[in-house]
């Protein structure tokens, strides 16, 4: 029964090694226990009967010898049963044992496979992983100061990653200093800024576990740059380049107002040209030319209507000044501020003869328009044909001659200004002193 008991033992031990189920490991321990019991049990029987043969053949011997044949037979006989009666106890043991054997077959719980493992060997007993050291989490921190050397307070300090981690932020205390705590391991960037300061960055490596103190960081003072672009008003330039025409003198005398010796120039408002034509009309020279011309009308008695005498001079100097204010203020002021004009002549002083000459003759009936493009000379010429209607008004009966006259009148004007624009261009540049030198930009 030990030695039985054993074996059942050490299969059920070696069925555990080699992760046999349950079950199937009961089913085939017993069965084979009880099949090397049952070899065991006929090994043991059949050498009981070599030694019952061995002693009978003893006895045999004993009976040649012997004469008492009979006698011999039956004892040996009575030796037979008794030792066949000797074996039944174990011959009953053995079957017991197997009848006992097929029912705990047969009624061994079938327990349900485990999971097999990848690698067939059996699980091994689970324990709770740790954590390694380069997951050990550590510790940064640091000091802010400025040039000078003193703690900079409030300054915003911000850990980044380069694996796409939350960013983390703090605000230096009063002595200047942060700390993050808990932070993983590996490459961080620290980024500190501050008002007044530029910004600091400050790259590094965390080792796990590690308490990092960095360096001092030190802030440099912000130096901005401040681009500045003034820009000064079109009036304000202009009216600077206005108080430079109204000295332009021909032989220091005659006024030259409306001329630019800046191709360039700013164009002039509105308001600006009512005072040019106001400065032109009331400028003593003028009046002194105006007195001129009445006296070449005064000796050529035209308009005749007028008469001889201080009356009929009178009236052609009146004339004449009339001629002057209306042709200045419609044709240089009224028309150009209404359609955008400018009523100055630009010096060209540049380029051939012949481009010059083309140049002064073109703009006696063409222009420059505040938006710096060349049109067609509208204020000029309807300027002068408005001057020539309204001098019906104040000229004689017998010298009025209609629409005639002032169409006549008006193609003058134009020739006249032609004339004008040539001796703009090669003469009277030359006899203006306070004149500004003239530009290379072409007009």
């Amino acid at each position: 029964m030990i030695w039985l008991r054993n074996q059942v033992d050490a299969d059920a031990t070696r069925g555990k090694r080699f992760g046999s189920r349950p079950g199937v490991t009961a089913q085939f321990l017993s069965a084979r226990t009880i099949a090397r019991f049952e070899g065991q049990l006929v090994s043991s029987l059949w050498n009981y009967r070599q030694s019952f043969v061995e002693e009978k053949g003893k006895a045999v011997k004993i009976i040649v010898n012997s004469k008492k044949t009979n006698s011999h037979s039956e004892s040996a006989g009575c030796n037979f049963r008794s030792s066949v009666f000797r074996a039944r106890p174990l011959a009953f043991l053995g079957l017991s044992l197997l009848l006992c054997a097929f029912p705990s077959m047969a009624q061994s719980p079938q327990t349900p496979p485990a999971p097999a493992s990848g690698s067939g060997l059996p699980d091994a007993p689970t324990v709770k992983p740790q954590q390694p050291d380069q997951e050990l989490p550590g510790n940064i921190s640091g000091t802010i100061v400025d040039p000078s050397g003193a703690t900079v307070a409030g300054a915003r300090i911000v850990l980044s990653r380069d694996d796409n981690s939350p960013k983390q932020e703090v605000l230096s205390g009063d002595d200047g200093q942060f700390s993050f705590a808990n932070v993983a391991p590996g490459p961080f960037q620290i980024t500190v800024t501050s008002e007044l300061f530029t910004t600091q960055k400050t790259p590094g490596v965390l080792h796990p576990g590690e308490i990092l103190v960095l360096p001092q960081i030190v802030f440099a003072l912000a130096t901005e740059i401040t681009q500045v672009q003034v820009v000064v008003p079109r009036f304000e330039i202009a009216e600077e380049e206005l108080k430079v025409e109204e000295k332009q003198r021909v032989f220091g005398v005659i006024p030259n107002f409306y001329v630019s010796y800046i191709p360039n120039a700013a164009p002039l408002a509105s308001k600006q040209k009512f005072e040019l034509a106001w400065r032109s009309t009331i400028d003593p020279v003028n009046f002194v030319i105006t007195g001129v011309v009445a006296g070449v009308q005064q000796t050529t008695n035209t308009p005749s209507g007028y008469g001889q005498g201080a009356q009929g001079y009178a009236k052609r100097y009146g004339a004449s000044y009339a001629d002057l204010v209306t042709g200045t203020f419609l044709g240089g002021a009224i028309l150009p501020s209404l359609l955008k004009q400018d009523p100055r002549y630009f010096y060209k002083g540049t380029g051939s003869v012949r481009s010059r000459v083309l140049y002064a003759l073109a703009n006696s009936v063409i222009c420059k328009g505040d938006n710096g493009h060349w049109q067609p000379n509208y204020s000029s010429i309807l300027g002068s044909l408005a001057a020539g209607g309204i001098s019906n008004l104040y000229y004689p009966p017998q010298n009025r001659d209609g629409a005639t006259l002032t169409v006549e009148n008006t193609l003058i004007g134009i020739g006249e200004t032609a004339a004008t624009n040539l001796l703009q261009e090669f003469v009277i540049r030359k006899l203006t002193p306070n004149a500004p030198h003239p530009q290379t930009t072409s007009p």
